[in-house]
């Protein structure tokens, strides 16, 4: 009966489209969209303002349609006031703001701010140092102590300066080795220079920073007078007033008058290459940049829609033409950044190494058409449409209110800035925009920064335009010096020895695989195999031959990653590498490579570094350059191992004193501890930027 009634139920369903065909048939539909309704302002409560006292200026934005208040206090204490060689403080102090202060510690902060529900945060821009917190208004009172106790009494306690030092050191050297980053940090320096802007910070400057540096940079920076605490959401000027002048209650004091103004940044007069040599690079970073001007240039919501057609989404000039017509990249954009100071236009995309010239090309040909072409009107409509009709949705919530109208106080805009800036921007014409263009666009006056394989891109990159080599650090690179050279194995052979080793795979603290691997001694020379299991992830097992004079001779590896079928074979002989390797691709499916490339003396195989670890001769500092092939690019490329320091290591296999050492200029910077008496052992591995470890249980 049942089935029945269900069965009878689906024919009534599929019965009625034709019953009321001819109902829907007759009825007749507009073929284009209705007009666009007049551009409303943005329905923004007043901003109501007061100076305190002490100088700060307080910023109210009413809102009481939920319980909810966003904080923002800001100060200029960005990283452009860092000390001489030192850079890096101000961001230091953004990060142990909330790690403790006033009467609690760390986990009391959190706890407090937690417990309510609530979220804090601190971070330092170029500019300037702002703290960040919102919860419920009933909470505001606590909320504002919790501000108040972050920016006049921070602890900067011992351990959490360490901790954040570990911390910032990993995460720099992650950087080191991410093209992207790379980069970015090049293209400041071309185009800032001895100007702040164009500093970054280093491991050096990191670890040059004492507990006295951050105390100091606080007290001379973090003060009342000029300073700027928003509050948005359901709270009024009277309820802010009162909590404000209680929170902050004898604090009083102007920022330092030391200024950071540097030398403005010189424009280029010609356009140049700055060619960033990383070997063994499979893809190049593509970075082009110009300066343009300060932060209320009122051409800058003619620029906006103009970049916004050039590069600003996927369906932009730079990206339909890269990625959808050619198939050169995944992604191609461009963007204008603004600073207190002169700000900069940059159009990037990740290409492939062998279309490196050709990618640059075109990227600079839509900059020069974007320049000097009219922008056609459906072009520009559709760019119009998508940033005024996308705003509303960038200032829904209390802590976006808070974030414009204090990144709008900061850099000086219009009183109005918030409140007008849909109908500014739907004001602007296709030829303002064009005009916008030309002045903040300079594909003919700007750095080029390409970060990739140089051995492979010079000669193609020098038909486009002047070309200087430097290396990842920005050392000056000869154009000779790019073809790899014969390199020397500094290793004492006689401490290796047959063993086997068993480690724990670790992701997040949580054991989710092993390794287990054992090198013995053969006829010719050496053995090594290694067995990996991370969890269903990654299935694999390595053997690679080598001579007692440490040449490679064979790899075999095969095995599954992400249950796909991994194969790789080489055949090292008369100072070649012949063979070939089917791995995953990150567009699905499998790939072989083969490959019948040169290896020069003192080569080994990626695969041999570990056995060989234990055969370096480590000291405090030590700096060893290894060159490696490896077969999943077919070529080879220098590697740096640098002891960073000693430490002793708890495994599971018990407490070793080790050597600690990063090895950068691979695509994944690594550390290796490893034993400092024989029988000289790796006891740990770790992933830079990532959670990952080995450990040695036997």
């Amino acid at each position: 009966m049942t089935r029945a009634i269900v069965t009878g139920a689906f024919a009534a369903v599929l019965v009625a489209p034709t019953f009321f065909a001819p109902t829907l048939v007759a009825q007749t539909f507009p073929k284009t969209p209705p007009p666009a309704m007049p551009i409303r302002a943005a329905q923004f409560p007043p901003f109501e303002q007061a100076t305190l006292a002490n100088g700060m200026k307080l910023l109210v934005v009413s809102n009481h349609r939920q319980p909810i208040v966003s904080m923002s206090l800001a100060f200029s204490a960005g990283s452009r006031y860092d000390p001489p060689g030192k850079t890096g403080v101000a961001a230091m102090v953004a990060a142990l703001l909330t790690k403790g202060a006033g009467a609690r510690n760390a986990e009391a902060v959190a706890e407090a701010i937690e417990g309510v529900g609530g979220a804090m945060g601190a971070s330092a821009s170029n500019d300037f140092l702002t703290v960040n917190l919102g919860l419920l208004t009933e909470n505001s009172r606590l909320g504002i102590e919790l501000l108040a106790d972050a920016v006049m009494r921070p602890s900067f306690d011992t351990s959490e300066v360490e901790l954040d030092r570990t911390q910032r050191l990993s995460s720099l050297q992650l950087e080191e080795s991410q093209p992207a980053s790379i980069a970015a940090r090049a293209l400041a320096r071309e185009l800032y220079g001895a100007h702040p802007y164009g500093q970054a910070a280093s491991p050096a400057s990191v670890k040059a920073i004492a507990r006295d540096d951050l105390l100091a940079f606080q007290r001379a920076r973090l003060r009342p007078a000029g300073a700027l605490l928003v509050l948005a959401g359901d709270i009024t000027l009277a309820q802010a007033r009162a909590m404000a002048n209680a929170a902050f209650a004898g604090w009083t004091g102007t920022a330092s008058t030391e200024s950071a103004a540097a030398a403005a940044p010189a424009a280029r007069a010609a356009t140049e290459i700055v060619l960033v040599h990383r070997p063994g690079s499979v893809q190049s970073n593509v970075l082009i940049g110009n300066l343009t001007w300060g932060p209320a240039d009122q051409r800058n919501y003619a620029a906006t829609i103009a970049n916004h057609v050039l590069g600003g989404g996927g369906d932009a000039r730079l990206f339909m033409i890269l990625r959808e017509q050619k198939g050169w990249t995944y992604g191609a954009y461009s963007a204008l950044t603004r600073f207190q100071g002169p700000g900069y236009f940059s159009a990037s995309a990740e290409v492939r190494t062998e279309v490196t010239d050709s990618s640059l090309t075109e990227m600079l040909t839509q900059l020069r058409r974007i320049r000097s072409e009219p922008i056609p009107v459906d072009e520009f409509s559709a760019s119009m449409s998508a940033l005024v009709g996308r705003f509303p949705l960038e200032v829904e919530t209390a802590a976006q209110v808070a974030a414009q109208v204090s990144s709008a106080q900061l850099l000086g805009f219009a009183p109005d800035y918030v409140q007008t800036y849909r109908q500014k921007l739907a004001a602007v014409t296709p030829a303002s925009a064009t005009a916008a263009a030309a002045a903040a666009i300079q594909p003919d006056r700007s750095v080029v920064i390409v970060v990739g394989d140089g051995a492979k891109l010079y000669d193609k990159l020098s038909a486009i335009a002047p070309v200087r080599i430097v290396s990842v650090d920005g050392a000056s690179v000869a154009a000779e010096d790019l073809v790899v050279k014969s390199a020397t194995l500094d290793v004492d052979a006689g401490r290796l020895a047959t063993r086997a080793d068993s480690f724990a795979v670790f992701v997040q603290g949580n054991q989710f695989g092993f390794q287990r691997s054992k090198i013995e001694k053969t006829p010719t020379g050496w053995s090594y195999t290694e067995d990996v299991q991370i969890g269903p992830i990654i299935q694999q097992t390595t053997t690679v031959t080598f001579g007692a004079d440490l040449v490679p001779a064979t790899l075999s590896q095969n095995g599954k990653a992400q249950g796909l079928e991994t194969k790789t074979s080489v055949s090292y002989a008369g100072g070649r590498a012949k063979g070939s390797a089917t791995a995953p691709q990150l567009t699905g499916g499998l790939k072989t490579t083969e490959f019948d490339a040169e290896v020069v003396a003192g080569t080994i195989d990626n695969n041999m570094l570990t056995p060989l670890l234990g055969a370096f001769r480590w000291v405090l500092g030590a700096k060893f350059s290894v060159l490696w092939f490896q077969a999943a690019k077919g070529s080879a490329s220098p590697v740096t191992l640098t002891v960073g320091g000693e430490e002793t290591v708890t495994v599971p296999a018990g407490s070793f004193d080790a050597w600690k050492v990063d090895l950068t200029g691979g695509e994944q910077a690594l550390t290796f501890w490893i034993e400092k008496a024989a029988p000289y052992r790796l006891v740990k591995l770790g992933f830079v930027g990532a959670p990952i470890e080995m450990r040695l249980v036997r």
